[in-house]
């Protein structure tokens, strides 16, 4: 049988303040009626909760052990209350969205800021990382949505998709680039399977997945065995790697095209085309979303097919 609740409150209270009167005072009891609760709650556990000492409580390893399990409940009810107190017929509330770190510092928020100039009453906790974390968090209910790179010429790029229900947004494309001086010096012209197995790589994924899609999608093959000289945990840092000549790094193409255009970077130029990745809005598929869930799903899907949007994506790479 669970404990009183009524009683459980009181008795959060008594450890938070460390004190009867401190805590007949911020339920508005009387102290009277505060110790007797502690007493019935203690009678109702079979063990006592605290030890008088003249004017001093201090907590047993039970009263220890309750109120590390009694203070995340009441922490977090007290959080979610104003929520839970949000109106029902428009959009209002928290919404948890998790994004690739440079696509999610550059866009997201413009996303986020035109939402709220519709729907004042929307809140964001944005997270910025890579695929894999993002789609746990969205299985373990840590976040409402996701956005994450799906591959279109591979199929879906996800673990456990039938999990999740997505909805693609925007096509990406993905070249794999150098610098102009390690171009030079290791490549010459020469962009041929045998070539480019042989050569340094850097990544920003851990699993260096999107260094195999690439190999796979342009030749048919699998590279086994690459030389990865360097793993990053962001896309800034691989361009900036790649931009040191340490090696060829497989690159978002619109947040290259300016050093391509410079010429600081070189793309490897193969005759298929590029290799293309959709980024997807992700949820669970058998969640019932709110309506604040919905409508923001509704608001993305529309707003990344809107012309100055989709022109932040587009570049004539070859």
């Amino acid at each position: 049988m669970l404990p009183d609740f009524n009683r459980l409150k009181v008795f959060y209270h008594i450890y938070a303040l460390n004190s009867i009167v401190a805590a007949a005072n911020r339920l508005h009891l009387s102290q009277p009626a505060i110790s007797q609760q502690l007493q019935k709650l203690e009678a109702e556990l079979k063990i006592p909760l605290f030890t008088r000492l003249h004017k001093k409580l201090v907590p047993t390893a039970a009263g220890e052990r309750l109120f590390t399990l009694v203070e995340p409940f009441v922490d977090k009810l007290q959080n979610e209350i104003p929520y839970i107190r949000q109106p029902m017929d428009r959009p209002s509330g928290l919404l948890r969205i998790g994004a690739p770190r440079e696509f999610g510092k550059e866009y997201l928020p413009k996303f986020c800021s035109s939402f709220r100039q519709q729907y004042p009453d929307v809140t964001f906790n944005l997270r910025f990382e890579e695929s894999v974390p993002l789609l746990d968090g969205v299985r373990d209910g840590a976040l409402d949505y996701a956005l994450v790179d799906v591959f279109l010429n591979q199929g879906e790029f996800l673990d456990n998709s039938n999990i999740f229900s997505v909805d693609p947004l925007i096509k990406e494309e993905l070249i794999l680039v150098c610098s102009q001086s390690y171009y030079k010096k290791e490549i010459c012209g020469d962009h041929s399977f045998r070539n480019l197995v042989k050569k340094d790589f850097i990544t920003d994924d851990d699993e260096h997945n999107v260094l195999i899609q690439w190999f796979k999608h342009h030749f048919r093959k699998t590279a086994e065995n690459l030389n990865i000289v360097m793993t990053l945990d962001s896309h800034e840092a691989l361009i900036s790697g790649i931009k040191l000549g340490m090696g060829l790094g497989v690159a978002s193409a619109h947040l290259v095209w300016q050093e391509v255009q410079q010429g600081k970077v070189i793309p490897i130029a193969i005759a298929r085309e590029n290799m293309v990745c959709m980024i997807s809005l992700v949820q669970l598929q058998d969640k019932v979303p709110t309506l604040t869930e919905k409508t923001f799903r509704d608001f993305m899907i529309v707003g990344t097919q809107k012309a100055e949007v989709l022109e932040w994506f587009q570049c004539a790479v070859p």
